[in-house]
């Protein structure tokens, strides 16, 4: 077996490039880092496994230069059609609801796992970046200052790459995780079985996702992909139940199970057969290594959870390992584990309870709430979100709200449009807030700092002087008064001040910036 060694010390080194791993090395790389992401598979995912994109995800989206890819290749979730004998129930499965100015994309979005792979690769690769597909991780080793990773190719030459940081995105089986020693607590039910099939289908109607109950929990149904003539077929099998996998026994279930010999399945783009795996890691990190999202945590499909969940970890350690590669205190690294190890833990339940009550038709499991959203989960009392002001609606660790404001100057302007970027915001709202923001002082590295005034007089500068004409912002932030809000480049508050007393303030930016 050969072997070579790239002398050359990177930044970050990604293991994994399904929804979680790409979209860190999104950010990373539109920060300027060194790194590089590999991938064992020799393409993209062919799959539909994960077929929901939260409202939440649609914001990481339009923040990583993404959502019109994904908005374009998906479409808003169809009614259920519940096939009883002759009779089709129609079923709202979610409310549908109408962009506001604080939550501009509030519905869940059907989008096979292939399309949204194929959105973020593409702009990883607009940004100049290359997934390096055919290369699989075979172990690792840490010194004080980096992780030597061996890597082995299609070819069989095994590479070794020397990184200042590594991250296992590579499923639920990680082999980084297995490496790390860290415990996968939880179960698998290898009795409860899914047949998962993509494949071309016709005599369906497409404005439906199909259920055909059974008894035990057993059901058969069939979600149209958007934009394609492929349905997701999910086929529950009774314990003691073989699964065959071959065109003609699909089709020959299908039928039988729904009398029905006009429906036809004619192409099987993927298959599988799915266990409820449902586990959550110890730990998310262990040294300069890191965990993200199957690789710490797998869900239920219920609730469609598990890819979102996983973005989202990506999306909190991006920032983080930014800033302590520019010199900030390793210490923020830290906040990765604390801040996301309870939204997992309590993402993977409400899945779990949702996927229990499937089996038995439960009307409240099937239905879609704010719950799902992820537009509440907070990191609230988390270590990036003590000694805070807050106000009668929001606190430091909740998700920073959108709204629509005015320019001085005229034009309408969107907060999440100013947010957009890697860097840092900082609002200040009314005329005593407007001196503390203007008088901050922000390190020359790492991530920068928009600067915002709200409600001031025009002979303030910054990099936004707006209004709060209809009172959007004052609504969605609960203001009554001045006051000073420091925005994360996750989008998260982290942290309010009062304008007379600044000190926390910068007592907090200073654990989050370069020295």
């Amino acid at each position: 077996m050969n072997k070579k060694t790239n002398d050359k010390i990177i930044d970050v080194l990604i293991i994994g490039a399904g929804p979680a791993g790409t979209a860190l090395a999104i950010d990373l790389q539109r920060r300027g880092l060194n790194i590089r992401i590999v991938d064992k598979a020799p393409t993209s995912f062919e799959g539909s496994r994960a077929k929901g994109v939260q409202p939440r995800t649609l914001e990481v989206f339009q923040d990583l230069g993404l959502v019109k890819d994904v908005l374009q290749a998906g479409s808003l979730y169809p009614l259920l059609g519940v096939h009883l004998g002759p009779l089709v129930i129609p079923w709202r499965m979610m409310s549908k609801r109408a962009p506001s100015s604080d939550v501009p994309f509030p519905n869940v979005l059907l989008i096979p796992q292939f399309s949204t792979d194929a959105a973020l690769h593409a702009r990883f690769e607009s940004l100049g970046g290359v997934v390096e597909y055919g290369k699989q991780f075979v172990s690792l080793s840490q010194i004080e200052d980096y992780v030597i990773v061996n890597v082995e190719g299609a070819d069989g030459v095994v590479e070794e790459i020397s990184a200042r940081y590594m991250v296992g995105a590579d499923g639920g089986s990680s082999k980084v995780r297995q490496q790390l020693g860290i415990k996968f607590a939880g179960s698998t039910i290898e009795e409860d079985r899914i047949i998962i099939v993509d494949g071309v289908t016709t005599g369906l109607s497409r404005n439906r996702w199909h259920i055909w109950p059974g008894k035990s929990g057993q059901f058969i149904a069939a979600c149209p992909l958007p934009h394609s003539e492929l349905f997701q077929w999910m086929i529950r099998i009774a314990p003691d139940e073989q699964p065959e996998l071959e065109l003609s026994a699909i089709n020959a279930r299908i039928q039988k199970r729904i009398a029905n010999l006009n429906v036809v399945l004619s192409d099987i783009r993927w298959k599988s057969v799915f266990r409820p795996n449902i586990r959550m890691a110890e730990h998310y990190r262990s040294g300069r290594v890191f965990l993200t999202g199957d690789a710490g945590h797998v869900h239920t499909p219920a609730g469609a959870q598990g890819l979102n969940t996983g973005i989202q970890d990506s999306y909190n350690l991006g920032w983080k390992l930014a800033q302590v590669l520019a010199g900030a205190d390793s210490g923020l690294l830290d906040s990765y584990e604390a801040e996301r190890w309870p939204i997992a833990a309590s993402v993977l339940a409400l899945s779990t309870k949702k996927y229990d009550g499937i089996a038995k038709l439960d009307p409240s499991s099937i239905r879609r709430g704010k719950d799902e959203t992820q537009l509440t989960l907070t990191y609230r009392n988390g270590p990036l979100a003590l000694n805070s002001s807050h106000t009668p609606t929001l606190q430091a660790g909740d998700r920073a709200p959108d709204a629509n404001l005015t320019a001085v100057h005229g034009g309408n302007v969107c907060l999440f449009d100013i947010f957009q970027g890697p860097q840092f915001t900082v609002i200040g709202f009314g005329a005593y807030a407007a001196q503390v923001v203007n008088a901050l002082e922000w390190s020359s590295n790492g991530a920068g700092l928009k600067r915002v005034l709200i409600n001031v007089d025009s002979t303030h500068s910054a990099d936004y002087v707006l209004k709060d004409s209809e009172q959007a912002f004052s609504r969605a932030y609960g203001i009554t008064g001045d006051i000073v809000i420091l925005i994360r480049p996750d989008g998260y508050i982290g942290h309010m001040a009062n304008p007379e007393k600044p000190e926390k303030l910068k007592t907090y930016i200073k654990k989050i910036t370069p020295r």
